[in-house]
């Protein structure tokens, strides 16, 4: 067997090719031209990996535009290693139809790149080809001595002692494969169903219904909801509208003059979630003139004494107040310099009194209601969170009209720079995560808060909805939704506290959202070995590691000297899946910090007599 050093990328999708790219540079300060074996194991082509491979239907976008979408550093990333500056989305674009690069995509493809712009919303299949670009291109940057090999399958367990070579079990493959390092960048995980899930599936199966359990939309059996039947859809995110452009577009569809013409063949969708709302529009406009100075109330000197402090953190107690006061910083300070005849107090003199007042204090609300006289100009998160909270309609026809309503007036806000405010506070959001993600696992209260306000659709897809709506191929449910199974009748039905004493029953239902980041329920072999080997997991069920650089902890906190982990999955999980440019995304320290671990520890490893055996 060779002794040459080798390190297991587990994982080839967008995470696994930014730990590549920081390996490549960084290897020639802490590794040198020592002979290096990189495996990189997926089942789907590196670069996109599953959720970003090629083969997806060009009617499933990204929910961001092309200019806000980078795979390289720059100099506002935090990190020990060099920047290596790439082109952000829109600019790798422009490189291709100028022919500087060419990439790995078939024509429809290139078609799209040459009408691309920075402000448009790419379909994945076109992300995929920047991913597979920027693989390649990290790959040609690595040293002469490092040899790459790719392995098309599914990693199904790693064993192997703490202190010696490790052991990457592959489906298919007879011998595992013998690593020095092992980095697992999974990305998004299939969920092994948990007891309502299971419940549920159990019922359908009895009553020849159709479940279909949280996963990845275009992975999903849609083919068994059938035209014209009623599906009762929980979940209203981006999860809904991959959905909902699959089951009406993607069944021949179209939409024309913000009218949508079925084509007979798409089921009837009701529905429903939590919020009983879609989550924001993206904002559909530029910033212009002066950024509120951030982090301020919620930088790095207020984590350091978050995480000083004795006893585990409570995040509504704990973390919550001083995210809003950082919120509301933003929001304020643009609606002041932007927007000043709408406030009642010179900017300097609210500035002073807004940073001495504690978080969540009556002398902060006091001094707002004081200082911006109409209660629509100040920021109420609470209100942002559950819009129909207290809501009640007589009918679910009276529903369908006020959330038209409400979505249409969303999107009018969302594209109008005279509320450039909400621009502020989204780049208060990515502030506040840069921080928030240092703390560990916070629950998921703030991830789906986040993502709610911060990482919706496009506003096209949402007046796509508005005209599914108008043609009844879409129906609203409201909030709180709660769906039971009816043995005795055999039917699924829904209710919502949103329209008190309505009833939906289907024969189908589609949980509309990725499952849950958790190790308790995952389907995946890999993670559950690691998870029952010992690999400490939190209450709510994600893998522990070390916030330095990523190292796999134990259950007694000791970090494993030859595992890494990144991704959703982890206590270091991230606002998305990329960076906005210039942003500082954490996950580019991230990368880094575990890419220069790694390299130190196969460098000193390398030294003869050293290798383990």
């Amino acid at each position: 067997m060779s002794a040459r050093p080798s390190l297991v990328v587990i994982g080839g999708g967008p995470r696994g090719t930014g730990v590549i790219e920081r390996i490549a540079a960084n290897a020639g300060e802490l590794y040198g031209d020592t002979p290096l074996d990189l495996h990189v194991v997926d089942p789907h082509p590196p670069g996109g990996g599953r959720i970003w491979r090629p083969d997806q239907s060009p009617l499933l976008w990204m929910n961001s535009m092309a200019e806000d979408v980078t795979m390289f550093t720059d100099e506002t990333v935090e990190l020990a290693g060099p920047v290596v500056a790439g082109p952000a989305l829109d600019a790798w674009a422009d490189d291709v139809r100028a022919g500087r690069v060419t990439p790995d995509a078939d024509p429809a493809v290139l078609a799209e790149i040459h009408g691309l712009t920075g402000s448009d919303f790419p379909t994945r299949r076109l992300q995929s080809a920047y991913l597979r670009w920027t693989y390649e291109r990290a790959r040609a940057a690595l040293p002469p001595g490092v040899t790459v090999h790719e392995h098309r399958t599914t990693a199904l367990a790693v064993t192997g002692p703490r202190g010696g070579r490790q052991r990457v079990r592959l489906q298919g493959r007879p011998e595992p494969l013998l690593a020095d390092l092992v980095v697992l960048t999974v990305g998004h995980l299939d969920a092994e169903e948990e007891p309502e899930q299971a419940g549920l599936g159990d019922f359908a199966r009895r009553h020849g219904l159709v479940h279909l359990p949280p996963d990845f939309t275009a992975d999903s059996a849609l083919g068994a909801l059938r035209p014209g039947e009623p599906v009762i859809v929980r979940g209203f995110g981006l999860a809904f509208v991959d959905l909902m452009v699959l089951l009406t577009e993607g069944r021949g569809g179209r939409h024309e003059d913000g009218v949508y013409l079925p084509s007979g063949r798409e089921p009837v969708l009701y529905v429903g979630s939590r919020r009983g709302v879609p989550y924001h529009a993206k904002i559909g406009y530029a910033w212009t003139g002066e950024r509120p100075p951030l982090p301020r109330h919620l930088g790095p000197e207020w984590t350091e004494a978050a995480l000083r402090s004795a006893g585990p953190l409570d995040f509504r107690r704990d973390v919550w107040p001083s995210v809003v006061k950082e919120l509301g910083h933003a929001h304020y300070h643009r609606l002041f310099t932007a927007h000043p005849e709408r406030t009642a107090l010179a900017h300097e003199v609210f500035a002073g009194k807004y940073a001495a007042a504690d978080p969540g204090s009556p002398e902060l609300a006091a001094l707002v209601a004081e200082a911006v006289p109409d209660p629509a100009d100040r920021l109420d998160l609470d209100a942002l969170d559950r819009p129909l909270d207290g809501v009640r309609h007589p009918s679910p026809d009276a529903l369908q009209d006020a959330l038209r309503a409400y979505i249409t007036d969303d999107l009018v806000r969302r594209h109008d720079p005279g509320h450039s405010e909400d621009l502020a506070v989204f780049l208060g959001l990515l502030s506040a995560y840069a921080q928030l993600v240092r703390l560990g696992d916070i629950g998921g209260w703030w991830h789906g808060f986040f993502s709610y306000l911060a990482s919706g659709p496009p506003g096209p897809r949402l007046h796509q909805l508005l005209a599914l709506s108008r043609a009844g191929v879409v129906r609203f449910l409201g909030a709180d939704l709660t769906v039971e199974a009816d043995e005795e009748r055999g039917l699924f039905r829904a209710r919502s506290a949103t329209v008190p004493g309505a009833v939906t029953e289907a024969r189908a239902l589609v949980e509309a959202r990725l499952p849950d980041p958790s190790l308790r329920h995952t389907a995946s072999p890999l993670l559950r070995a690691l998870r029952d080997e010992g690999a400490a997991v939190t209450g709510s069920g994600l893998l522990s590691v070390d916030p330095a650089d990523s190292r796999v902890l134990d259950r007694a906190g000791r970090p494993h000297p030859r595992r890494f982990a990144l991704g959703p999955f982890t206590t270091a999980r991230n606002s998305g899946a990329f960076t906005r440019p210039r942003t500082g995304g954490p996950a580019f320290r991230q990368n880094d910090a575990a890419a220069r671990a790694a390299l130190t520890l196969l460098r000193d490893l390398s030294c003869p007599g050293r290798l383990p055996s």
